[in-house]
């Protein structure tokens, strides 16, 4: 008789430091799966999974999927009936011989700050300790004590740009079915150092620190001795207590093992701490650099606005520097700005139009820009992302424009979206290698978006809640010092939890 697998998950990354909340159009703007929408995905994670489970006469069972663009935290009442709407049809669901899970890691809600810990505890509670929980993680995982004793295995993504969804969804898969045929007894094993970084040098192809450590953890895991070996570069936009970077070791019925070659990583990870840290630069500093280099495009880098880490998108700091630096250079600059959006498509193409744009839904970090310009492109914002965790999936910029000021483009869009490549430029037929300048707004996945066409990128320090350097954020929820905050700060050795080692003998 086939296996019965129930799949499902909450998938958000969130961000303590913005006032924005994530409420449930922001659900309904990405994924909100059930059903034979669930069973139908072949892309992703989710896909990964389907296929392995299929591959191997298990029975996929849908649960809920959900997942939205990364955000502030969770709306009390949308995690409840997202959470409630799951238990229901896992209580639905009758016998089942495993729970397949795609979570993010980084999830937080009003009443639940870590999110992954408090749904997984639900839904143990409901399984009882013979059925296997599997989920995926983003690499970018807050792994706390809870989600560790209320799961069987962990796996993270291994690839930062993350092009490895699904392979991670396969081998989430591959993990409950090693478990049900006995061939897995998994015991997990999270070595834990007091580093909160932001991404920048956080890519896993060589060379890199984070690289370093991914590197030697895939060495040691093709060399069979365990089962899977995760390095752990945490979200940084997150003010809880105990975080951190680290590495989670899955075993095979061997704690010792667990253990041993989860802290001897994590000390790795803890001696690469400097090498994470970046060099940033003011945006007129950046942007007169830009000036002294030939042709372009010049990536101007404003982590600290980053949608992808939980930001709102509508900072200016960049268009500032640019309009009073480089006025007559050509430039690609994103903001969010609904009110804007608006404003412009009730105008229309080809009229001139005066704005007062930026820092309207998240005012703490800035002050708006007034500027006059011509409305060149309308859209609706629908997009389709290529590749990445959304491969083949719907982005939702909302009502979209283009104004000109000057030959600086502003694209102004009314919803915060994720950046893969270029598809949001894309959609609006920009020529991105006729630009001097281009802001983009995100740590890493630019690297990939403009190989090629990049003359130089130059990192900025602006204001926002995802910003290059930690130390810019007032964390509350840390008590004991961490690196970059006290640069000095030591350690006698990684923190360690380790998971319940439950009976799950088919």
């Amino acid at each position: 008789m086939a296996a019965r697998i129930g799949v499902g998950g909450i998938f958000i990354e969130c961000n303590h430091f913005t006032s924005q909340l994530a409420d449930r159009a922001a659900f309904e703007r990405s994924e909100r799966l059930c059903g034979g929408e669930l069973l139908a995905r072949n892309t992703g994670v989710l896909g990964g999974m389907m296929s392995v489970l299929r591959a191997n006469d298990c029975e996929p069972v849908p649960l809920l999927y959900a997942s939205a663009c990364p955000s502030g935290v969770v709306r009390e009442e949308v995690y409840d009936a997202l959470k409630n709407v799951l238990l229901e049809l896992l209580n639905n669901a009758v016998q089942l011989d495993g729970i397949l899970l795609c979570l993010h890691g980084a999830g937080a809600a009003i009443n639940a700050p870590d999110m992954e810990g408090d749904l997984t505890r639900a839904i143990r509670k409901r399984v009882g300790d013979e059925v296997p929980i599997v989920s995926t993680l983003d690499l970018h995982a807050h792994i706390t004590p809870e989600l560790l004793a209320h799961t069987d295995v962990l796996l993270a993504w291994e690839t930062y740009p993350h092009v490895d969804a699904f392979k991670t969804g396969e081998r989430g898969a591959q993990a409950m079915v090693d478990i049900l045929a006995g061939r897995l007894k998994p015991v997990m094993a999270m070595a834990k150092v007091p580093i909160i970084v932001s991404a920048i040098h956080g890519r896993t192809q060589q060379p890199g620190p984070f690289a370093d450590v991914m590197h030697e953890a895939k060495r040691l895991e093709d060399s069979g001795t365990l089962y899977s070996i995760n390095p752990i570069l945490v979200h940084p936009y997150l003010n809880l207590p105990d975080m951190g970077g680290g590495v989670l070791v899955v075993a095979n019925e061997c704690k010792t093992d667990a253990v041993d070659a989860a802290k001897r990583l994590a000390w790795r990870y803890w001696e690469n701490r400097h090498e994470l840290q970046p060099e940033t630069l003011k945006p007129s500093e950046a942007v007169q650099r830009g000036l002294q280099i030939e042709g372009g495009p010049v990536l101007l880098i404003e982590t600290a606005d980053c949608c992808g880490g939980g930001a709102t998108g509508d900072s200016v700091h960049t268009l500032k520097a640019l309009l009073a630096e480089a006025p007559d250079q050509s430039a690609i600059v994103p903001v969010v700005d609904p009110a804007g959006a608006r404003r412009a498509h009730a105008v229309g193409v080809g009229q001139t139009i005066q704005l007062r744009l930026g820092h309207r839904l998240d005012p703490n970090w800035g002050d708006p820009v007034t500027v006059d310009g011509i409305v060149t492109r309308l859209s609706d914002g629908a997009f389709t992302y290529c590749g990445g965790i959304w491969d083949g999936r719907s982005g939702c910029m909302g009502p979209t424009a283009v104004v000109e000021v000057g030959p600086i483009q502003i694209v102004i869009s009314s919803n915060a979206t994720y950046d893969w490549m270029t598809e949001q430029f894309d959609l609006l037929r920009l020529d991105i290698t006729a630009c001097k300048f281009i802001v983009a707004k995100n740590p890493m996945n630019y690297q990939q978006a403009y190989t090629g066409s990049m003359k130089a990128a130059f990192v900025l320090d602006t204001p926002g809640p995802t910003p290059a350097n930690t130390n810019a954020l007032a964390y509350t929820g840390m008590t004991a010092d961490w690196f970059p905050k006290k640069t000095g700060v030591t350690i006698d050795e990684p923190t360690v939890f380790v998971s319940r080692q439950r009976d799950l003998t088919p």
